[in-house]
């Protein structure tokens, strides 16, 4: 019953997608600078709507496979988490310096540590056409990134979309316990069935990415039940009422906001920029991402100073030999809480608390009115 009533409500979710955007219900990208600033990519691809529906097909296949109530995927679905969550996706993403002896370390105390995640893919939605890297195993990327530094990995579930599968999930999920006991292994897929939170959690994985814009009103529905079944969540967002939407839901501890409106196929390298303001400051409720078509140093710096916890670095390290200086880049880093970051010009710091100049400038205001899209 409950799955009937979940498929219904994202049925209802592609219609209302699809009729504020014809109707307008949605703000669109009218400001001049911001729309001059897109970039579109090609057509000839799966959109979002295709993806969606082909996604629907398959998992009507995937649950047909797993009927029994003995299925380990069934059972992860079924049974709540009676131990307390070691939340290993939160503690990898939250770098806060909580731990630090105020006489040996004066003033780092409440500073901010950012984290790197690597989103493991050969291809995506995103660039229609375009192979990233060819790798025969995404366990041994996964386990060669973490070894690097990287606080979290994502593997890509998705074939069709991003050229991974399930079982590359497994593999991750087992080189990375393998070589570290605190970084954290995330499943993206284009999840339209809560079978897929059984997939995930079954496979080892710590937490799960949640499309906002696919699943509608039915993101309330898997945040609960992933919320049940003790697996960790981060909801993918883009504009402001997207946003807005995700921090009235109080289980959607994790943000991420993506660069690339996965609707229109457009690329706004500063959408996450101004979206900053919308957070709790650091040390709060809400653990804030961003990701998107970071591809240098500076462009990982300009985030990270806006006061997101972390960034997510796809195709610009995968197969790149520079991967080890973007981790390193984030993580010889100490930055000002989140409620101050923009109070100062340069507010990059090393580890030892020491002034570092950064790329702390042209950062778009909070209150310019392309901001909230």
């Amino acid at each position: 019953m409950r799955h009937h009533s979940i498929k219904k409500t994202l049925t209802l979710s592609l219609m209302w997608l699809t009729l504020s955007r014809v109707q307008g219900f949605v703000p669109r990208y009218s400001h001049s600078k911001t729309a001059s600033s897109a970039i579109r990519y090609g057509l000839e691809a799966e959109d979002i709507y295709a993806a969606i529906h082909r996604k629907e097909y398959e998992m009507k296949k995937v649950n047909a496979q797993h009927t029994s109530t003995t299925d380990p995927v069934r059972m992860a679905m079924s049974y709540a988490q009676e131990t307390a969550s070691p939340m290993r996706l939160a503690r990898a993403l939250r770098r806060v310096h909580e731990d630090v002896d105020e006489k040996e370390s004066p003033g780092l105390a409440g500073m901010r540590r950012a984290s790197f995640i690597v989103d493991i893919k050969r291809k995506s939605l995103s660039r229609p056409g375009e192979v990233f890297c060819n790798f025969d195993d995404a366990g041994m990327v996964a386990e060669a990134m973490v070894r690097l530094g990287a606080d979290a990995v994502i593997v890509n579930t998705d074939f069709a979309a991003y050229g991974g599968d399930i079982t590359e999930l497994k593999s991750a999920v087992k080189a990375v316990r393998k070589v570290s006991k605190t970084a954290a292994v995330i499943m993206k897929d284009i999840v339209v069935d809560e079978i897929q939170l059984g997939m995930a959690k079954e496979a080892g994985a710590d937490g799960i990415i949640l499309q906002s814009c696919v699943l509608g009103p039915a993101l309330d529905s898997f945040l609960d039940l992933a919320t049940f079944m003790g697996l960790e969540t981060i909801v993918e967002c883009h504009t402001r009422a997207e946003v807005e939407r995700a921090l009235e839901v109080n289980v959607a501890p994790t943000i991420l906001i993506n660069n690339h409106d996965r609707i229109t196929g457009e690329y706004y390298p500063d959408q996450g920029i101004k979206l900053a303001g919308l957070f709790p400051g650091s040390g709060g409720p809400i653990i804030t991402l961003c990701g998107g078509g970071i591809e240098t140093i500076d462009d990982m710096k300009r985030h990270l100073v806006a006061g997101f916890d972390g960034v997510i670095v796809g195709k610009a390290v995968m197969g790149s030999p520079l991967a080890p200086e973007f981790i390193r880049a984030v993580r010889d880093r100490t930055l000002l809480p989140a409620e101050i970051a923009h109070w100062a010009k340069d507010a990059e710091f090393d580890l030892d608390g020491n002034l570092m100049p950064g790329p702390k400038s042209n950062i778009p205001s909070p209150d310019d009115p392309s901001s909230y899209q």
